[in-house]
Parts: C-alpha cells; sequence; structure tokens
C-alpha cells in the first residue's frame, strides 16, 4: 500500500519524547523525516534497555528517520539546515520557546527562506504567555495542569500527590502535534502557505480533565466511593466500568442480584452516585467468591466493559494485538526490538512503523551529498567539527 506522506520532507531538530514521537508518526505515514542530533547524540540514545550499546528506548521514538549530525552551534551548521529548509515541507522542534532564535532557525527567518513550511513548535506552556520561557518536562506538566491532584481523588486514603511514572504529557502532546501538523498540511493544499502550529504540554493534558475542568466551574458532591476502581476477586482485582444504565443492569444479571435494579440506594444514577461504595461492598460478596478469570468471563459474558489488571509484559501478548499487528521489528546496531505501530489503520494507505532505528550521523555524509556539497566540502565540515 502507499504510505500517505510518501512526498513529504521533515527536519526533526527535536529532542527526547514530544516532538521525537511526533516525527515518528509522520515517518510512520510516509515522509521522509532527517533527525538533526548534536555529536554527543540526543538525550534518549543514552536510556536504558540498551542491546549492544543501542538504547532501544531511542529506536522507539525514531525509527524511521535519517541521522544527520550537525554543530547548531557553528554558522555553518545553521546554513546547512537553512539549505535544507528550503525544500523541506515540516521542521519539528520542542525547544524552549527563544532557542530557535538564539540558532538564527526561528520561523520568520525559515519562512523567509520558504512560505510553504510547515513550523511545528512543541513547548511546555506555548510559544507566548508569562510562563512561555519556563522549562518544563512531562512530570512537571502532569503538577501544573492538575493531572496529579485530580488522578489522586480517585485513590482513597492517599494524602500525598505523586508521580505516575508514565510520560502522558509526552506521548499525549507528540500526538496532538502530529493531528495539528497534518492539519497545516491539509490547509497548505488550499492556499498554498505553510504556518506555525503552537502545542502546549499544559493544554494539551488539560484535555485529558474532561470532567474535572467542569467539576473546577460548577463543583459537584463526589461520590460516596470513586466509580471506576479495583474490585476485589478471590486471588486479585479486577476494573467493571460501569458507565451506563445497560452496563449497571449487566452487571447486576452477572452477580446474580436483579434486586439491584429496582433497589431505591441503586435504581436511579444519582443515587447510584451517592451509594457507589454500598454497592461495590455488595458486588464483592459475589466477586471474592471467585478467580478474577472467572469474575472476568461472567462480566465479559454478561455485556460489562472489564478487564483484569495486567502488566504491560501481559498486555503485549494479548492474541488481539497479534491479530491486528500492532506490533512492529525495528532494527538497529543492537539487534531487533518490537515498538507499537499507530493505532489506526488506513484501508488504503501504510501507517505502520519502518524497521530501522539509525545510529548516530549514520546518514550524515549521504543527506550533505544530497544537499550538492562535494565529498571534499564533507570532509572539510567533517574536519571542522560542524558535522559528523
Amino acid at each position: 500500500m502507499i504510505r500517505p506522506l510518501a512526498n513529504i520532507r521533515v527536519l526533526d531538530l527535536a529532542t527526547t519524547i514530544a516532538g521525537p514521537y511526533c516525527a515518528r508518526l509522520l515517518a510512520d505515514a510516509g515522509a521522509e523525516v532527517v533527525k538533526i542530533e548534536t555529536a554527543e547524540g540526543e538525550l534518549m540514545r543514552a536510556r536504558p534497555p540498551y542491546r549492544n550499546g543501542a538504547s532501544s528506548s531511542y529506536g522507539q521514538l525514531n525509527a524511521g528517520k535519517r541521522s544527520l549530525v550537525l554543530d547548531l552551534k557553528r554558522p555553518e551548521a545553521v546554513e546547512i539546515v537553512k539549505r535544507m529548509v528550503a525544500d523541506a515541507d515540516v521542521l519539528v522542534e520542542n525547544f524552549r520557546p527563544g532557542v530557535m532564535r538564539r540558532f538564527g532557525l526561528d520561523y520568520e527567518v525559515l519562512r523567509a527562506i520558504n512560505p510553504r513550511l510547515i513550523y511545528t513548535a512543541i513547548s511546555g506552556f506555548g510559544q507566548s504567555g508569562p510562563s512561555a520561557g519556563l522549562a518544563a518536562y512531562a512530570p512537571a506538566v502532569h503538577a501544573s495542569s492538575g493531572f496529579d491532584l485530580a488522578h489522586l481523588t480517585y485513590q482513597p486514603g492517599r494524602g500525598r500527590p505523586d508521580n505516575c511514572g508514565i510520560y502522558i504529557a509526552d506521548v499525549l502532546t507528540g500526538t496532538y502535534a502530529f493531528g495539528a501538523t497534518m492539519t497545516a498540511l491539509f490547509q497548505r493544499t488550499a492556499t498554498g502557505r505553510g504556518q506555525m502550529v503552537d502545542v502546549s504540554m499544559l493544554e494539551s493534558m488539560l484535555t485529558l480533565t474532561l470532567g474535572e475542568v467542569q467539576a473546577a466551574q460548577f463543583p459537584v458532591a463526589p461520590p460516596g466511593r470513586p466509580m471506576f476502581g479495583p474490585v476485589a476477586t478471590a486471588n486479585g482485582w479486577i476494573m467493571p466500568a460501569v458507565a451506563s444504565e445497560r452496563s449497571f443492569q449487566n452487571l447486576a444479571a452477572a452477580a446474580g442480584r436483579p434486586d439491584w435494579i429496582s433497589d431505591p440506594r441503586f435504581a436511579a444514577y444519582a443515587q447510584r452516585r451517592v451509594n457507589w461504595g454500598q454497592l461495590i461492598d455488595e458486588l464483592e460478596q459475589w466477586s471474592t467468591k471467585l478467580t478474577t478469570a472467572e469474575v472476568e468471563a461472567a462480566l465479559n459474558q454478561a455485556g460489562v466493559p472489564c478487564s483484569a489488571y495486567r502488566t504491560v509484559a501481559e498486555a503485549l501478548a494479548d492474541p488481539q494485538l497479534e491479530h491486528r499487528r500492532a506490533l512492529a521489528e525495528v532494527h538497529d546496531a543492537g539487534g531487533s526490538f518490537k515498538v507499537v505501530n499507530p493505532p489506526f489503520r488506513l484501508s488504503d494507505g501504510d501507517t505502520t512503523v519502518r524497521n530501522f532505528a539509525a545510529a548516530l550521523g549514520e546518514h550524515s555524509r549521504a543527506v550533505l551529498g544530497e544537499l550538492g556539497y562535494s565529498p571534499a566540502a564533507i570532509d572539510a565540515l567533517f574536519a571542522s567539527g560542524v558535522a559528523a
């Protein structure tokens, strides 16, 4: 199948997670992505796990990209980037606002070189405003968005906030940046003009707090017990997601408690919410007599959305993922490893992960040659440390 972005050229100047993930999604969709790195390599190359010195964490975020090493503190390197921008469709960066200007590579400069350029800038708090200049990493953004404290309210008995440990803000913002970049590319087909795409990690995180954003404006009484939480079984825990009248009725049937449907404590949503703790206490009188597998089977048969709690390793072994070909094999200097394909499929387009992750500077000479530099000129750039 055709890759949808087969004719799109992308410069990836981003580091760590959010920007590289955005650029990888573009590569998955077929764009030719050149990742520009320092001679030390970008930060994720130093993140475990390693295999023969190669980081699969880096490879997961940068599969399918070519690697070009440039020292952007050198004016000759900046000129190389400008030369690349002349024929590029997209540039992705996630430096703190102002850094690209200090390099001489800000949007106003690059737009003059290529008015069709889509310049995607990812930052903690956006490109303008009182917080724009602040440094940001996902854990800090989780806290600043209210996400961590909102999450704490669903964990009774825990009085101390904590970091969830998963870089939600990075992956989410990278995904929004991908969608926004695609939107800008589509608009360009009508206008012929590029534009700047300004993506904020803080605002991205706020989109996850749908109910909480409304409750912050119009306070509502909390339920007697969080309405989504672990339910005990004889040998573990299960999560039933009872979010509709039908799923509540199905839960009652699975547990052998049809009386719940007419019980004034539970019959209407408002009363059920207030008395949710009592409902779960009574549910556990049934569930704790059965194994997790037995409870899950009974709830699934009754049509109640649910799942046993699984590790990531257990989730990756799910036959559903094998059927969907959700995992792809990527090769690098350390061998091979698996990464997750984009979670969407096109009936007539290929968006699967490309099967390689480049070594640092693996494509430097080739990319410079494609830009018109002679072998002697490339040797000189290497000798001077401008490229590597």
